[in-house]
């Protein structure tokens, strides 16, 4: 696919020579619930690419971490998975995982789904590690409450690669590496494109994810701090978690039209409640544009609203961890240190290039 000049951003300066990972694409019905530096290669669609790792930050080895050399073709691998599959970031992200399993020669994978239950995600990985699990790899539903699952990792030395949410813990020592986005930096590119949008004046709301993990925190303060900065004249006004649904976006949504008829933006912190949002938008009678809408993910639900005219922009969160998440291991096992975080870069997609790059949405 092609790339429209200017539209991958990275979030921060790049440490380290930039790694490319490329995984399959995953085509995915939606319910409820993804910017090269100049000069370098223009990423192909579906691909992962590492804005900062191991060169410059701190790093975990084998070594420190404890535990043996094992050959991951022949390892006992699981992937806890934290919500249904019916949203296409979850489709795409337990897919990913899947198809590079299969690309390695991984035989022995299982793979659990929390179906957005903490208490059962805790059990499916507590039983995967009993039942002789030799690496983890953890898409976590909330970013606290891991301390049984870290005793028995450790005691068994089973390196823990989370991915996508971070959890409140020590990298290599109770987990050994994250894998994901700066959420932070996509909150702050939100804002900026719904600041452009809205002429940097009138009313937003925001459609909070769930609580309780990294994400929905960030990709708020992120926003707001940013809307202060660059739009003082846009207000805040609505703030309700929609728990990253595009059902009860919808509903929140209903609710906020009624209470704010005057809105100007909606900002939803993924796609599925934004899209649950336009919904609720064209059901109250609205017209596409009246109201700015600005989300993240990537799906290509999202990406076509672009298109039609009812959303903005879209922020990539990319969820095609398989690749990069098994080289870790690969180079983990193998004695070389690997980063204790490893931020990805996400592109946008927006009026100029929702057409041409809806290809690499998922």
């Amino acid at each position: 696919m092609s790339v429209s000049p200017g539209r991958w951003r990275p979030a921060a300066a790049i440490f380290g020579a930039a790694l490319l990972f490329l995984s399959a694409s995953a085509c995915a019905k939606s319910e409820d619930d993804g910017t090269a530096s100049s000069g370098a290669a223009a990423p192909s669609a579906g691909a992962q690419v590492v804005q900062s790792a191991a060169a410059d930050g701190p790093t975990c080895t084998l070594d420190q971490y404890g535990g043996t050399k094992i050959d991951l073709k022949t390892a006992k691998v699981g992937f806890s998975q934290s919500e249904k599959e019916a949203n296409p970031f979850r489709i795409a992200e337990t897919q990913s995982i899947k198809d590079e399993a299969a690309k390695l020669g991984i035989t022995n994978l299982t793979t659990t789904n929390a179906n957005s239950q903490f208490n059962k995600q805790i059990s499916d990985v507590e039983q995967m590690i009993d039942s002789g699990v030799q690496l983890l790899v953890i898409a976590p539903l909330n970013s606290d409450g891991w301390d049984s699952v870290f005793a028995k990792a450790s005691a068994k030395k089973v390196p823990i690669i989370t991915i996508d949410r971070k959890i409140n813990a020590a990298a290599c020592k109770d987990y050994l590496t994250f894998i994901g986005s700066d959420f932070a930096e996509q909150g702050k590119r939100a804002a900026d494109e719904m600041a452009k949008a809205m002429g940097n004046k009138g009313k937003v709301a925001i459609l909070l994810g769930s609580p309780g993990n990294n994400v929905t925190t960030l990709r708020t303060s992120g926003f707001k701090d940013q809307i202060a900065k660059v739009a003082p004249d846009i207000q805040v006004v609505f703030e309700q978690t929609g728990n990253f649904s595009r059902e009860e976006g919808q509903k929140v949504t209903e609710q906020l039209l009624q209470s704010n008829p005057d809105i100007n933006g909606i900002y939803g912190e993924n796609d599925e409640m934004a899209l649950g949002a336009i919904t609720a938008l064209k059901g109250a009678a609205k017209k596409a544009g009246d109201v700015k809408v600005v989300s993240i993910d990537g799906t290509k639900g999202a990406v076509q609203a672009i298109v039609d005219g009812w959303a903005s922009a879209v922020i990539e969160s990319n969820p095609r961890f398989g690749p990069l998440a098994f080289e870790t291991a690969t180079k983990f096992f193998g004695g070389e240190p690997v980063g204790q975080d490893i931020i990805i870069q996400d592109r946008q997609y927006g009026t100029d290039n929702a057409k041409t790059d809806i290809s690499a949405a998922y």
